[in-house]
């Protein structure tokens, strides 16, 4: 099933300096976020194939990729960073080996599943990390497979904050340009870093922060429109935001600059474009809510001029925090022809698990996410059409135990081919109808460990209620085999996401 060779093709980025690089990756893209739990192989081959430029692995700490062996997966035509199962304790490898609903689990855990076919040239690296030496190292591990390296600068949760990393390195100037020199000097990728607005109003201290950025040699920045302790349902800072780049674009013309937060329509991509000169978007939960955001204007641009021919427009006198409050309608509105059925998006996504054998559970959780507009701005979600064609809800989700399951929920009747099976190499998924369970079948077995607690969706208040109840108990203390991961997405806001289980390997053990 697996080799240990690797017979991928040279990338057709290898010619190129890490700023011409840069430059191809980052120039007028369109990229999904780096979400925990939710940026792994189905969602960003989703992504990809509805007009993704780019796309960003979930934050994947330091540490975390040392323990992990490569492995050329020929079955499913992947490269996987799997933990052997020998690396956790005995008490967690027994509940990884009765895990009767995702069978291949008996080898380990995948930390990073990637579908060269589909993902080369057009995946990041996030790493969190706090220490340049250790960052390197973990680099090292998976440069070889990705297009460049971001450096996680935005993450304000506690776990991240409290191992210097994340938003720790926003007020720590001198350690964040430390962690991509080292890197800039040593790898031949782009390097970039992801961070968050460092002042409410006053744009200069995130200027003076990427500028130090830019000299220690980040080919990119990627910057999120709110500051650390903003929650995603407030409106992101556009304002802010659009003169913080304008200001780059004049000064620093030589490097990307792509924007994040709370641009749920293709009307906000436009305008923010306009408004900003960015080089790029990136797009988290609004990617989660349709990922027809990520279709090409263009290839339809000629039917939207007629539609919106005569149509008198006055949006240079419209501010930004109007525009973004505002219902946009038309063409590139929130009922526009370029988004697609959610219910199918569902679908494809769901398909698309069980092409890479993810975790069940860790499917359920996106899925979930898909479904709710909780974490979307107040202003915005009376505009969302959170409608589904079948009728399905959050719990009769959190009910199925298995891929089986939520494929008979979601009446997914196609497949996404495996190399071996079809000739596609982007992806396409097969119309074919399901005959004799095939579907089922692929189910069967499932890999990555993201699990999560089903009480985050059906009763969030009482779920983080006895969260903070146990950690103040525990005192900070963990037993082993329990969460030790409480590190939260930069995903477009401050707001709380469950743990990200990953048991206590043996080597983490005091």
């Amino acid at each position: 099933m697996n080799d240990v060779k690797d017979d991928n093709p040279t990338s057709s980025l290898s010619s190129l300096s890490p700023a011409e690089a840069a430059q191809s990756l980052f120039t007028n893209s369109t990229i999904l976020a780096p979400m925990v739990r939710a940026s792994t192989t189905p969602l960003r081959t989703l992504a990809l194939h509805h007009g993704a430029t780019l796309t960003y692995t979930e934050e994947l700490i330091d540490r975390s990729i040392f323990p992990a062996e490569r492995i050329v997966n020929s079955e499913l035509g992947t490269v996987d960073y799997r933990i052997p199962i020998g690396h956790y304790p005995a008490k967690v490898q027994k509940r990884m080996m009765a895990d009767g609903d995702n069978p291949d689990l008996c080898e380990g855990a995948v930390l990073l599943r990637i579908d060269p076919l589909v993902e080369r040239d057009r995946l990041i690296y996030q790493i969190g990390t706090g220490e340049s030496g250790l960052a390197m190292q973990a680099v090292e591990r998976v440069v070889h497979d990705v297009a460049g390296v971001d450096v996680n600068m935005g993450c304000p949760k506690k776990f991240s904050v409290g191992g210097g990393m994340g938003s720790a390195l926003l007020s720590d100037p001198k350690r964040a340009c430390d962690i991509l020199s080292t890197l800039r000097r040593n790898i031949s990728k782009p390097v970039s870093a992801k961070i968050r607005l460092l002042h409410p109003t006053d744009p200069r201290p995130t200027l003076d922060f990427v500028r130090s950025l830019i000299n220690a040699g980040a080919n990119a920045i990627a910057i999120h429109g709110r500051i650390v302790g903003d929650e995603s349902q407030i409106n992101a800072r556009w304002d802010t935001l659009v003169e913080v780049v304008k200001h780059l674009k004049e000064t620093e013309s030589g490097i990307p600059i792509i924007v994040n937060g709370d641009l749920y329509t293709h009307a906000d991509i436009r305008e923010m474009r306009r408004r900003s000169g960015c080089d790029g978007v990136m797009l988290a939960r609004p990617a989660l809510y349709n990922m027809g955001l990520f279709r090409n204007e263009e290839e339809t641009d000629g039917r939207a001029k007629k539609e919106d021919e005569g149509v008198s427009n006055d949006e240079d006198e419209i501010p930004l925090s109007r525009f973004q409050t505002a219902k946009h309608s038309g063409y590139y509105g929130y009922t526009s022809p370029l988004l697609m059925s959610r219910t199918a998006m569902i679908q494809e996504y769901i398909a698309r698990c069980v092409r890479y054998r993810t975790h069940s559970k860790n499917a359920k959780y996106v899925v979930c996410e898909m479904m709710n507009a909780r974490r979307a701005p107040t202003s915005r979600v009376p505009f969302l059409d959170m409608g589904l064609e079948g009728g399905q809800t959050i719990a009769s989700v959190c009910q199925c135990r298995s891929l089986e399951h939520l494929v008979k929920l979601w009446d997914v009747r196609w497949t996404i081919p495996l190399p071996s099976a079809a000739a596609s190499a982007d992806g396409e998924k097969s119309n074919d109808t399901v005959q004799g369970g095939s579907i089922a079948r692929a189910a069967e077995g499932m890999g990555d460990l993201h699990n999560y607690d089903d009480r985050y969706f059906l009763d969030p208040e009482q779920f983080h209620k006895e969260r903070v109840i146990g950690a103040c108990e525990k005192d900070g203390k963990m037993d082993i085999g329990e969460d030790i991961d409480e590190k939260k997405s930069e995903d477009e806001g401050g707001d709380s996401l469950p743990v990200s289980k990953r048991p206590k390997l043996l080597n983490e053990r005091k």
